[in-house]
Parts: structure tokens; sequence; C-alpha cells
């Protein structure tokens, strides 16, 4: 039983529920896209930020180890071990860079590649899941949004 105020106490004042933030709502958006991508990618034994790394690869072949960890949002050090990790799965190879040998450039392997490809489909119901209910034009001003709110923010696309 909730014990009750005295009878001359002030009365309380609760202030009306506010609509959660804009950035709350992004967060809420990425932590289920998450799961649901963690879902799809168990059997394969790929984590999210695995198949993050390699999509990244996939558009921008080519990168070192730094560059990498910045399009994925993470510290070079958890990107040398996850790459250390997709190498010996054969997903992933370092070459030194012709321009610089000091520099080892992370590409996909052709293994890396196909692993990609046979989550085309299930990565593209998800997305289209999230955004089924949207219109063309509403699916084209959300990515617009999306792509000026992070370059406003000064993150990189990760093209």
């Amino acid at each position: 039983m909730t014990p009750r105020p005295p009878a001359d106490a002030p009365p309380v004042h609760r202030l009306p529920p506010r609509a959660p933030s804009l950035l709350y709502a992004v967060k809420q958006v990425e932590l289920a896209v998450r799961a649901h991508l963690d879902e799809l990618l168990r059997p394969s034994a790929i984590t999210a930020l695995q198949y993050t790394a390699l999509t990244v690869l996939d558009r921008r072949g080519g990168l070192t180890t730094a560059e990498l960890a910045r399009s994925s949002f993470v510290t070079p050090q958890t990107m040398g071990d996850l790459v250390t990790a997709l190498e010996r799965r054969g997903l992933v190879e370092r070459r030194p860079d012709p321009t610089n040998r000091r520099r080892l450039l992370i590409a996909l392997t052709e293994t890396g590649q196909d692993v990609l490809a046979g989550f085309d489909g299930a990565v593209r119901a998800l997305e289209e899941r999230m955004l089924g209910d949207l219109t063309g034009e509403e699916r084209a001003a959300l990515a617009d949004y999306l792509n000026r709110a992070r370059a406003a923010l000064g993150v990189p696309p990760a093209a």
C-alpha cells in the first residue's frame, strides 16, 4: 500500500510526459537494427561489427586499420583485433601499400565478397521492414536528413 502524503503537504505538480528526444530515437533505431543484424549474422559467426567492416571494405577497399576503424566507429586497436580475426577466416587480406611499403592496406578477399553477397537479401529485407511504411520520397528525405546530420557532426561518410 502506497503511503498518502500529509493533508497539509503542497500538491505535487507533475509535468506532462515529454516526447523522447531525437537522439534517443536514433539510438533506439540503431540498437534495434543491431539486434536484428546480430540475429541474421549469428549462423555465420560474424558479428555486426565485423559485417560493418566488411561492408566498408566492399565500398572502399584498400584502407589502413586506422582508416577502417574511423569508418566503423571503433578504436584502431579494436579494429586491429577484428581484422586479424577476419584475416584468419580468409575474409580479408593485408597488402603493402604500393606508395608506402610500411603501410598495410586491407581488402576483401573473394571469400569475403561471397560472404557479404550471401547476406544481401536478408539485409535488404531488414531494411525494407524498417522503412516499409515510408514512401520513396520519404525514404530519400530520411537518407538526406541522416547524411546531413552526420555531416553536421563532422563524421565522414562510410562511402
